[in-house]
Formats: structure tokens, sequence, C-alpha cells
């Protein structure tokens, strides 16, 4: 017997946060009987589970990493018909959705998945999984304005957690600067803010990590499967917070 959300989960529904909406939702029934209360309990080899009328079944784990463009939606659907992530995903049966987010003007690594326990462990904010990013800001930050990031900084949803953070480039004549910074957080637009926060703006935003997986050359718009190894050193990582070694 197993908690309903995770068994929904467990099944390539959505994320376990997403399959305790569907339960609160009513949309959930297990023999026949609609169930509202999170941690109900079902076994999935005997009991008929369904969401919204049809039954679940057990798929095939799929783990993608993509090089989500700029000006595209980090979402399953778009009531607004924009252009949506899994537009970019050919020829999977299985119904994937993103884990996590990037904003609609941020570019870089994306994960999708069907695996709602992958995707709640990478991100739960309690497993810290750390995220890469090159920011584009305008003006050239001063030393003391990057410590103040490195020791977290005060946002309007709370302090942020410390990052790591260095510069990568810097153009004078162009009056801007590239500067690395690693969060192990996912609040919405929180690169942006943090920078909002010591008054340079972000011009452009791509995430060229996400724990171990780099972006590598994997071309805009393109994706690809991740290894078993890979899926597994992301998980060890969102379990024990360390790296895989090299």
């Amino acid at each position: 017997m197993e908690r309903l959300q995770k068994i929904l989960a467990q099944a390539g529904i959505a994320s376990r946060r997403k399959c305790e909406e569907l339960i609160l939702a009513g949309k959930v029934e297990v023999n026949g009987e609609t169930v509202t209360v999170l941690g109900t309990k079902a076994d999935p080899e005997q009991d008929i589970i369904t969401v919204e009328g049809k039954p679940i079944r057990n798929e095939k784990k799929i783990y993608i990493m993509m090089n989500k463009p700029k000006g595209v939606i980090t979402s399953a659907k778009d009531p607004a018909g924009r252009k949506i992530v899994t537009d970019y995903i050919k020829g999977i049966k299985e119904r994937i959705y993103p884990v996590g987010r990037l904003d609609y003007d941020t570019e870089g690594l994306l994960l999708l998945t069907n695996d709602g326990e992958f995707a709640n462990m990478l991100t739960h904010p309690k497993h810290h999984v750390p995220k890469t990013y090159l920011a584009t800001v305008e003006g050239i930050p001063h030393g003391t304005d990057l410590d103040k990031l490195r020791a977290g900084i005060q946002l309007e949803d709370g302090m942020t957690s410390p990052a790591e953070v260095e510069y990568k480039d810097i153009d004078i004549e162009k009056n801007e600067a590239v500067i690395t910074i690693t969060i192990h957080e996912g609040r919405n637009r929180q690169v942006r803010r943090m920078f909002d926060a010591i008054s340079h703006k972000v011009i452009r935003l791509k995430r060229v990590s996400f724990g171990d997986l780099q972006l590598d050359n994997l071309k805009r718009g393109l994706y690809r499967h991740l290894t078993s190894n890979e899926v597994e050193a992301l998980k060890n990582m969102a379990k024990t917070g360390k790296k895989r070694k090299k």
C-alpha cells in the first residue's frame, strides 16, 4: 500500500504536487470511489485507479534534457496558444512535463520527464540541487555587489540562500557584464530578481547546468535522452547533496 499521490506520480501522471492538486479537486477515483483526502493509500497492483475517468498505467520512464529557446513557454500546455517546450519533443508517446521552470525570456538546460518522484526530488527546496546560469547584465557590478549575492540577498519573498557568483566576461564598450551564478533554489524569476536587487538588470539569461548535467554543445531547440548514469547521479545528488565523482 502506498500513498495515492505517490502512485500517480510514479505512473507518470504529473509531479507529486500536481497529483495532490488532482486529488483535492476530486478528479481521482479508487475502485469507483472519489478520493479527496491526501495521504489515502492504495495498492497499484490490486486497486483500479483512475484520473478524470482514465485508468492509470505504469509507463516507461522518460528523462530528457533539452536546450530551451527564448520565447517558449515552460509548460505542458498553454491556453493562449503560445509555443511550449513539448512542441519540440517528437516521437514520444508518453506524456512528459517540465521539471521546474525556465521563464519565457530565459533559455538553456531544461529537464522533462514522466517520473513524478524524480521531478519532485529535483524541485523540492530541501534538496538544494545546484543550477548554474550565465547572466548578461546591464552595467558592470562591483565586487561588493556580487558579495551580496554570495552572502544571500533579501527579496520580497525572503532571503535567498548563498549563491556562487563569478565574472565570466566584461564589455566596457557595451557597459555589460556576463556573470556566472549558481543557485540552489527555484523561486520564480529568482536570478533576475537577485540582480535587480543590486540594480543590474538581466539582459540575457541562460541555464548551462543542472546538478552534474552540462548543456555543452546541445543546440537550441534540440534535446537528448539522459543516460541511466546521469539519472542516478541526479537522484543521488538530490538525496545526498553530493556531486558524482569524476
